[in-house]
């Protein structure tokens, strides 16, 4: 008896669309988005106004005037881009710089390819990257966290918590170590940083809200972010920490500062840039691990998820040919 039956159409839906994934990320970032205006005050509103617009006008007009597509803003892909984008910046980022990253991330990282969907690199990591790359001086100056008395650009500013952790662990230096926020003051949020490092607790509930409306899987977090801890531990294991700095505390450090959170979450779980296969989510998600230690550890840049995304983001066309085998298919 033949159990497997298929009919003809119409079939039932099952009411999951772009748009509906779309609105549940955004409104599970719009709690860590309220304590980085809670942080930076007016700068982070204007930064987060200008990026979003940016990328839907940019969207917008592509769409219409070169491509000669009807405009796709109804399914809220460029609203979230900008959003992410913002995410990814200091709040004190001149505007013009922002714009400059909104345009380069829809027409450059999305619209070239031919629009949602299409697309081979996360957006807005393509526009952050461009940005870090084009003005390292305004991307690494970073506002210190003083609630609404912060200005827009004339913000007291200080090194990331990661710049001084790198310091400490490159040069051996257990005073560096003094410079460190607690680890309760990264958890909550209060210390420098753009807006997606400074609301790591609003950030894992943002995260576990989307496995739980299966918007993303487990994979990709949880390996990338064990993948983090697993060298972590084995850097303490080797004696290759400071005096004074714990295993247990370099692992928290690590995992509580910089973008690794928010790119574990919502920028390496992209259905677009990520593979489709539970094998090849959890290969691309160990080798954004690995390559976010690596560059944390030995590169230029104290920060490295979004380099090690873009470049793990490459490498999904052949991680999706690993497939599983069909349901009755003989071995060779």
């Amino acid at each position: 008896m033949n159990n497997l039956l298929v009919s003809g159409a119409p079939h039932a839906h099952s009411g999951d669309s772009v748009r509906r994934n779309m609105l549940i990320v955004i409104a599970a970032l719009l709690p860590a988005y309220v304590v980085s205006v809670m942080a930076f005050g007016w700068s982070a509103l204007i930064t987060m106004a200008i990026s979003v617009a940016a990328c839907v006008l940019t969207e917008w007009l592509i769409a219409k005037y070169l491509l000669k597509q009807k405009p796709t803003l109804y399914d809220c892909s460029a609203v979230l881009t900008g959003l992410l984008l913002a995410f990814n910046l200091p709040a004190n980022l001149p505007w013009w710089i922002v714009l400059i990253g909104a345009v380069v991330a829809i027409g450059v990282g999305k619209m070239t390819f031919g629009g949602i969907g299409q697309n081979i690199f996360n957006p807005a990591l393509v526009g952050r990257v461009f940005l870090l790359i084009s003005f390292p001086a305004q991307m690494t100056t970073w506002p210190r966290p003083l609630g609404f008395a912060t200005q827009y650009i004339d913000a007291a500013t200080e090194a990331t918590p990661l710049f001084y952790l790198k310091e400490a662990v490159k040069a051996g230096d257990a005073s560096l170590l003094s410079h460190l926020p607690s680890l309760w003051d990264m958890f909550i949020g209060h210390m420098a940083g753009s807006m997606g490092e400074v609301s790591a607790l609003l950030l894992l509930v943002g995260g576990l809200v989307l496995i739980c409306c299966r918007v993303i899987t487990w994979h990709i977090p949880v390996v990338m972010l064990g993948t983090m801890t697993l060298w972590c531990a084995i850097a303490g294991l080797c004696g290759a920490l400071p005096e004074g700095l714990t295993t247990g505390s370099y692992i928290l450090f690590e995992l509580l500062s910089g973008g690794a959170i928010l790119g574990a979450f919502f920028m390496a779980t992209d259905y677009v840039t990520s593979p489709m296969t539970a094998w090849g989510k959890v290969i691309f998600a160990f080798g954004i691990g690995v390559l976010v230690m690596v560059i944390r550890t030995w590169g230029s840049y104290p920060e490295g998820v979004s380099f090690a995304i873009l470049m793990m983001n490459a490498v999904v066309p052949l991680l999706n040919r690993i497939q599983p085998k069909r349901f009755g298919e003989v071995a060779k």
